[in-house]
């Protein structure tokens, strides 16, 4: 399994599909924004090929050279995207869940009308660049992963029950049914109505928040991808603490200056169940939940809700760094959505009744990364039950052997959470 997001350089672009004008390209080296742009020649030759195979009723979505893997996407016959990685062990599977996640953050901040019918490129290009920090973030090493797999990022809060009623509460406060309650772009509580939002907007608006530079508040327009594509909505941000935002979607009632300070004291005082959930934004559980010692992170996903659970947490005075963690759980989780597990529910060749076969039979597939010699390396254990996917980090003290079992109690331990 090569190893994502190590050295190397992603490109993306974004063109007109008609006519193939360029409306932006941006890059990322090593995980940092980087200014590099590509030749004029380079982007006209990428968008040619896939032209020319269009032409021919071919469809190109993507290829290999010895150190790029590249692909296209073409969205609405209007806008093309494609994306070029050097990144070692990058999947076609991450770039194409990357692309996905770009166009729906442009329609997201721009709207689908303008993107679908595009009269003036010029002013596009000026308004896409509303979605350049939050394109950014994806092409980074964000510490989130609902970008790759599709799932909203979660933390579990100490206090649950006590948050989602003054949230609760709130909310009819406040006139909406749409509220959440945002740590470092992680959902620590929503409502009903949030929590059915459809994909890719539950993904990105929490991920958009995460990204914004830190207010008191915001009143922020967006349109919905998949729920309101054309018509905007509003996004109103409430800081409560630093990285803590309540978040409200809604239409033109109510006002940003109705949410009032003693509206706020009502419902969100006293501040000690909210000071709980600061340390839950990389964290992701409770303090003192017990796990098992030789854990490094792990990844816990609720296909039919679309909600997951990420850390790199667990045991930080061992190596590998956080970083180097992540990548090594989005690279496994790749390995085995694209080759050991069977079609995550909702995909078109995903039938019934072999579902619910599944759903009653656990699977598992493990990999050890590293040396031959004993106690050096890492061990990846993946375990599916149900609609459940767990992914574990171990060290290398963790024996082979015991990988399914450790997995198995870790997923029967964290099931009531999510």
């Amino acid at each position: 399994m090569g190893e994502e997001g190590t050295e190397g350089t992603i490109h993306l672009l974004c063109l007109a599909a008609s006519s193939g004008v360029p409306l932006f390209c941006r890059s990322s080296r090593g995980g940092a924004p980087a200014r590099q742009q590509l030749p004029f020649s380079v982007i006209g030759s990428l968008n040619g090929v896939h032209m020319f195979g269009q032409n021919l009723e071919v469809q190109l979505s993507s290829s290999r050279t010895e150190d790029t893997t590249v692909v296209w996407k073409s969205f609405h016959d209007s806008i093309t995207l494609i994306v070029l990685s050097s990144e070692e062990g990058t999947s076609e599977l991450r770039l194409e869940r990357l692309l996905q996640m770009v166009f729906g953050a442009m329609v997201l901040l721009v709207g689908l009308e303008e993107l679908t019918n595009i009269r003036n490129v010029e002013r596009l290009k000026k308004e896409l660049r509303a979605s350049y920090r939050l394109i950014d973030s994806f092409l980074g090493d964000s510490e989130l992963i609902g970008d790759l797999t599709q799932c909203v990022d979660c933390v579990v809060p100490p206090e649950g029950s006590l948050l989602q009623e003054a949230l609760s509460g709130f909310a009819e406060a406040a006139g909406t049914a749409f509220v959440s309650l945002v740590v470092s772009g992680r959902v620590v509580a929503a409502t009903e109505s949030w929590w059915r939002l459809g994909m890719p907007e539950a993904v990105l608006l929490p991920w958009l928040v995460g990204s914004l530079p830190p207010q008191a508040a915001r009143d922020y327009p967006v349109y919905l991808p998949h729920g309101s594509p054309t018509v905007p909505h509003r996004l109103l941000t409430l800081t409560l603490l630093p990285d803590l935002e309540l978040c409200l979607l809604c239409g033109p009632q109510p006002p940003l200056s109705q949410l009032d300070a003693q509206l706020l004291e009502r419902w969100w005082q006293p501040l000690e169940p909210l000071r709980g959930c600061l340390p839950l934004g990389t964290r992701a559980l409770p303090a003192g939940f017990p796990l098992h010692t030789d854990i490094l992170g792990l990844l816990l996903l609720h296909l039919e809700l679309k909600r997951c659970l990420f850390t790199v947490e667990p045991s930080r005075d061992k190596e590998p760094s956080p970083e180097h963690r992540r990548r090594l759980l989005r690279s496994f989780y790749t390995l085995v959505t694209a080759t050991h597990f069977p079609p995550e529910p909702g995909q078109p060749e995903e039938k019934a009744e072999e579902a619910i076969h599944r759903a009653q039979v656990a699977r598992a597939c493990y990999l050890v990364l590293g040396t031959e010699e004993p106690g050096t390396g890492w061990r990846l254990v993946a375990l599916q039950l149900g609609p459940r996917r767990l992914l574990l980090l171990l060290s290398a003290q963790s024996p082979t052997y015991g990988l399914r079992g450790l997995a198995t109690h870790t997923l029967h331990a964290l099931t009531p959470l999510l």
